[in-house]
């Protein structure tokens, strides 16, 4: 899946949950209403076919039926059932006497429609049981009534009994009018609630549009705050919720970029005041140093009790002189005019030539092929190198490795580049002392970092590590640090890693670049 789709995803997936809420809550609604209309209508509908069916029915029983003798003729019932059923209503009657004593005669409006066998039992046994005549009871018969269905349509079925010995009735009505008006209803409420639904959905929309539209001006905002942009502001209109928050993202835009701009300025004058005290040192340091090795070639010639104090203002004028140039080295990196001066360099030349001018050839072993060539900055390369071995035998133990070797840039593979331009030079510088304290290794490369607060002094300026660290990265490198351990599991020396591109040119380009365009950046 792509990132746009991604994003159009994560964007509508608010606008997605606050119309599945509002469909849902106007579903419910609708459905519940619905329902209850439906439920209404047609018990109202039934109730009023009903009631008006059997109140109808109980009246021709009374006129007709109960004015038939005692022993009536199949003809007689026959013809006084159609006489019943030929009203209004619209129903058809049974009527059922007895010829003698337990032999029942039928007669029927309508055989084809209605017979006995259309009336269920449970209702005949309650037509047919007598009931005793009490306070609450006056008539030992009543009229029963009960729904059924007869191939998929609905009917009304009713009987009773003539009091005295006449005979019993039923009737028969079909309801399938009355199904097909509900049917009409239920169609008809069903479509009300769709569209309820969808004119929530709508209504959802306009509200998502209304709720997110300022949420997605506020997001886009704050990334652009976050891009550095910090004169980002939001429009307000409106004394809502939204407005609020929106007058609450400017107020905290404009404190941000003015503790920003304050900030900047404070960093500004701290770092003119050390390159301005760099410089102004500089010459009362030449001044010392010229000073100092004059008295450094008549050392021994001096008087033994100034002799210690003579070699003691020569090492820390030396000292100072070193702090000097790594200040103004800095200084050049926060201010951000260190450049690149890219050359072919013979890695194993270069490391031997920086072990070489500094007498460490008896206590470094150098791991590397001749042949391997890097484009880089062979000044830079020997500041990093000096500063990595130079702190390895400090404050390691001997001997000190230094191993060279190239490894694919797994950058360089993704945006396909060639094999000798996507490579990586490696350096690792290993000694085999106590190691880091780990509580130190997150700091090593930290300015003037002390590992222990009871050494606020050290024979170094405290900015080598932090020089050299400059110095890979300004090459579109890195440095790590980390403990090695021996076959024991024991803590066996630390070892600093140093990666660089083998070709620079990219970088030192993009540093041209920059500095047209008039950017200054921290490296």
């Amino acid at each position: 899946m792509s990132k746009g789709i991604i994003s159009v995803l994560r964007f509508t997936s608010l606008r997605l949950r606050l119309v599945v809420v509002f469909a849902l809550v106007a579903l419910t609604a609708a459905v519940s209403a619905s329902g209850i209309a439906y439920w209404l209508n047609r018990e109202a509908v039934l109730k009023r076919t009903q009631d008006s069916a059997l109140n109808d029915f109980r009246q021709e029983m009374q006129n007709r039926a109960a004015t038939l003798p005692l022993r009536p003729t199949e003809e007689e019932l026959r013809r006084t059932a159609e006489q019943m059923a030929s009203g209004s209503a619209g129903y058809s009657v049974l009527l059922i006497g007895e010829r003698d004593a337990g032999k029942p005669i039928v007669g029927a409006s309508n055989p084809d429609v209605f017979t006995l066998a259309d009336v269920p039992r449970s209702l005949r046994t309650a037509v047919g049981t007598k009931r005793p005549v009490t306070d609450t009871n006056d008539y030992p018969y009543h009229l029963f009534w009960q729904r059924t269905q007869r191939d998929g349509t609905p009917y009304l079925v009713g009987g009773t009994k003539v009091d005295g010995g006449g005979p019993t009735g039923y009737m028969f009505k079909s309801l399938a009018a009355e199904k097909a008006d509900l049917n009409s209803l239920a169609w008809s409420l069903g479509i009300a609630t769709g569209l309820a639904v969808i004119g929530s959905v709508l209504l959802a929309q306009v509200a998502a549009t209304t709720v997110l539209r300022p949420v997605h001006r506020l997001g886009e905002a704050a990334r652009q705050l976050g891009e550095g942009k910090l004169d980002t502001r939001l429009r307000v209109s409106g004394n809502d919720e939204l407005a609020d928050l929106s007058r609450t993202f400017n107020s905290a835009a404009e404190s941000l970029q003015k503790k920003v701009a304050d900030m900047s300025a404070r960093e500004e004058a701290s770092r003119r005041f050390v390159a301005d005290m760099s410089h102004e040192l500089r010459t009362p340091l030449t001044a010392l140093t010229a000073v100092t090795e004059v008295l450094e070639d008549e050392q021994d010639a001096l008087d033994p009790m100034i002799a210690p104090a003579v070699a003691l203002v020569v090492s820390e004028t030396r000292r100072l002189n070193d702090l000097v140039e790594n200040l103004m080295e800095v200084t050049r990196f926060d201010a951000g005019t260190a450049r690149l001066v890219l050359d072919d360099v013979d890695i194993a030349d270069q490391i031997t030539a920086c072990i070489d001018a500094r007498a460490w050839l008896d206590a470094v072993d150098l791991d590397a092929e001749r042949g391997i060539v890097a484009r880089l900055d062979p000044r830079r390369l020997d500041v990093i190198l000096a500063n990595l071995i130079g702190n390895a035998l400090k404050h390691g133990g001997s001997p000190v490795r230094v191993s060279v070797r190239t490894e694919p840039s797994a950058k360089a593979a993704e945006d396909g580049e060639d094999r000798e331009a996507g490579e990586d030079l490696v350096i690792a510088v290993r000694d085999h002392g106590p190691g880091i304290p780990e509580e130190v290794l997150p700091h090593v490369f930290d300015r003037f970092y002390k590992a222990s607060a009871s050494r606020p002094r050290s024979d170094g300026s405290g900015l080598g590590l932090s020089i050299a660290m400059e110095n890979a990265l300004i090459h579109g490198g890195s440095i790590t640090a980390a403990n090695s351990t021996d076959d024991d599991g024991r803590v066996d020396g630390a070892v600093f890693v140093l990666r660089l591109p083998r070709d620079g040119s990219g970088i030192a380009r993009e540093l041209r670049t920059r500095s047209s365009q008039g950017e200054v950046e921290e490296s």
